[in-house]
């Protein structure tokens, strides 16, 4: 075990006891939770669950739970973690599943418990409104963008009403919002105690709450950040917190590695030209050649961009040398070079005068730290890292770790282990954390190699309630024509079911094919609205998938793909069917997939068993979630592979889903599908 808490054993008795005792008066067949919920069923995988977290708590161990879906495992984790008595911290992978938790899921269990526990809500600061920004936007956009300035005045107003300054109150305001940036700050921005509006800031209120609940709900984002700078607020409430728990852990990786590396990127030192020039003119006229030395580093930044030269969007150069592949080494350090050469220019002149204001000694502070990141990306990445350049309008430099690990053992588990009152609980929760008996996919990566292990099969009955068909004679997935032909595939389905349908692809090209295809194959007169990710927000999409053909409106079909995935909930008649185009293996080009690879296969191991494979599982098993929600579900999961069938390693992946039937021709899939809708 790990972070092991040796206590007498008549006391760990009793309170391993009193511990049973309470959490089966909580999840029995007339306990607590059904006495306020009329659709709480007992669930025997929950209850082990929670008697494991609870067993967690008691030992500071570091506890990591795969509890399949339909398990509840949300309330078992927060039963024992509210009656343990102790500060807890609960992670979730998004803002979406965080304001549900803090807003839903924990005040019904507090009031259903009758605890006197006190609850906050922590984000980072890019959700909260900055109302320094805001008086500086109104005075920017006073007399131009309309657009903006309407926007601008809509917040305004919500600015006087509001208590917490979170966005997510604001209905209508949306998160690609051009706005956003201009009423919200960020670290590179903020004037911290030297703004004149300090007091009264809403992220300061958000902390200061924070460190006064028992209980605080945050987001893995937010987590990591604070590990990688030490700016989330997390700083301080970290070490008076005993327990720790991650939702959705299999995201902790992925977001982790995010923030553990470094990153420097064109679009940021641009922003910093603007902001050096605006803050020069308005508080310093004439004191420095603002404009002279803004536009040195403006262009330093384009001319690094141009080095690349032409890429698609999104594209990823492998860096394995000194400079990205295909990028000219003189040119490259050249505008490095640069950069550096505009950054001590600049740090000359903010010296003179950081004396004038907060926003002076701000960007005096940005311009040390982008010179500094400079300097480390002319020299060779670190051991166990990958660099590459992302290419788009802007270019971005990123060196990454290759997983979590490290971080893990060094600045969570071992977190100041030498005081046993340091000593932590981390629970790591989800429903799909891999594929074998030791969770390795989720485990090796995270450096929890050594955590106690629960598995919780899923209460529903995969057998009854799903079934899967992988139809025959589709193309192999790398031809041309394969996503025309998987929409092909599907519409009889559709026609059958009138709708109910969640098409997965693994790439957006796929579902732009796919979607536009079956668009036009279902106009505006066949009763049937063909849905696409990006045509909406992700939000209202959902809204309307779920309202289906209610209210005389027409029948839905969601083409999407990349965050609908996970985290999609439609229970009940609205979907019937999900339709995935192919298996989701890593992107074998994708240079961190590779650097991944590299290491596996030096080490003796299959990169494709032991990496591509088990990344497949997970995924898929993803993906399959979305079909049943409750135990009164029904439905079919279309897997058009092939290879899923016909290959070695696709029957494994197979077995890796739940155990649903397995149809064997078009006929029995009209005929399950004709029963389902009878």
């Amino acid at each position: 075990m790990i972070n092991k808490v040796h206590i007498e054993n008549s006391v760990a008795y009793d309170f391993v006891q009193d511990s049973v005792t309470r959490i089966n008066a909580i999840f029995e067949e007339k306990g607590v939770l059904s006495q306020h919920d009329p659709f709480f069923k007992q669930r025997a995988g929950q209850i082990a669950m929670a008697h494991a977290v609870a067993n967690a708590i008691q030992q500071c161990d570091a506890l990591v739970v795969e509890a399949g879906t339909g398990v509840g495992k949300t309330y078992a984790y927060l039963v024992p973690a509210l009656l343990s008595g102790e500060r807890v911290i609960i992670s979730t992978a998004t803002k979406t599943l965080q304001d549900q938790l803090f807003g839903r899921d924990l005040p019904n269990l507090v009031a259903m418990l009758g605890l006197p526990v006190k609850t906050a809500l922590l984000k980072g600061r890019s959700s909260y409104l900055c109302t320094y920004r805001l008086e500086l936007a109104r005075q920017d956009f006073g007399s131009s963008d309309r657009g903006i300035q309407n926007t601008l005045t809509k917040v305004e107003t919500w600015s006087h009403t509001t208590r917490s300054g979170d966005l997510a109150e604001l209905s209508g305001l949306d998160e690609r919002s051009p706005v956003l940036p201009y009423i919200t700050s960020s670290r590179d921005n903020c004037l911290g105690s030297q703004c004149p509006n300090f007091r009264s800031c809403y992220v300061n209120l958000a902390r200061r709450e924070a460190l006064a609940a028992d209980v605080v709900v945050i987001n893995h984002h937010l987590f990591f950040a604070d590990l990688a700078v030490r700016d989330s607020g997390m700083a301080e409430l970290l070490p008076t917190v005993r327990v720790v728990i991650f939702d959705e852990a299999h995201q902790l990786n992925e977001t982790g590695v995010q923030f553990l590396g470094a990153q420097l990127g064109t679009a940021q030192i641009i922003d910093l030209a603007r902001d050096i020039l605006a803050t020069g003119m308005l508080l310093a006229r004439g004191l420095c050649e603002w404009r002279d030395l803004a536009s040195d580093l403006e262009k330093a930044a384009r001319d690094l961009r141009l080095s690349v030269g032409k890429h698609a969007s999104g594209t990823k150069l492998r860096w394995v040398n000194t400079v990205p592949e295909n990028v000219d080494e003189h040119t490259w350090f050249e505008a490095l070079q640069s950069i550096t050469a505009s950054c001590e220019k600049l740090i000359i002149a903010l010296n003179m005068v950081s004396e004038l204001g907060p926003d002076f000694v701000r960007l005096l502070e940005r311009c040390n730290q982008l010179q500094e990141r400079t300097e480390l990306f002319k020299m060779p990445n670190k051991v166990n890292t990958v660099r590459w350049l992302e290419v788009g309008q802007h270019i971005r430099l990123v060196e990454s770790p290759l997983d979590i690990a490290q971080a893990v053992q060094s600045k969570m588990l071992k977190l100041d282990e030498s005081e046993v009152q340091s000593l932590k609980t981390w629970i790591f929760a989800s429903a799909t954390l891999g594929h074998d008996a030791h969770l390795s996919w989720f485990t090796e990566p995270c450096g929890l190699t050594e955590a106690s292990i629960l598995q919780v099969e899923s209460p529903f009955d995969y057998a009854k309630q799903a079934a899967i068909y992988v139809p025959k004679g589709l193309p192999k997935p790398n031809d041309p024509t394969h996503s025309l032909q998987v929409a092909n595939t599907v519409v009889d389905a559709i026609l059958i079911l009138h709708g109910r349908t969640l098409i997965l692809t693994t790439t957006l090209k796929a579902m732009r094919v796919i979607g536009e295809r079956l668009q036009q194959m279902f106009d505006a007169n066949s009763g049937i609205e063909i849905l696409i990710q990006g045509q909406q927000a992700k939000r209202e999409l959902l809204e309307r998938f779920r309202e289906g053909s209610s209210q005389g409106r027409a029948a839905c079909v969601l083409v999407a793909s990349a965050s609908f995935w996970e985290g999609v909930d439609v229970p009940g008649d609205e979907l019937a069917l999900v339709v995935i185009d192919k298996l989701p293996f890593p992107p074998p080009n994708d240079p961190l997939v590779e650097a991944r690879s590299k290491r596996l296969e030096a080490q003796g191991r299959s990169a494709f068993n032991d990496y591509f494979v088990p990344e497949a599982c997970v995924a898929l098993k993803q993906g399959a979630g979305r079909l049943i929600r409750r135990e009164t579900d029904v439905g079919v999961l279309m897997i058009c592979d092939t290879r899923l069938t016909q290959m070695g390693y696709g029957r494994r992946i197979l077995a890796s889903l739940p155990p649903m039937r397995l149809l064997q021709s078009d006929d029995d899939l009209k005929q399950t599908l004709m029963m389902q809708m009878a």
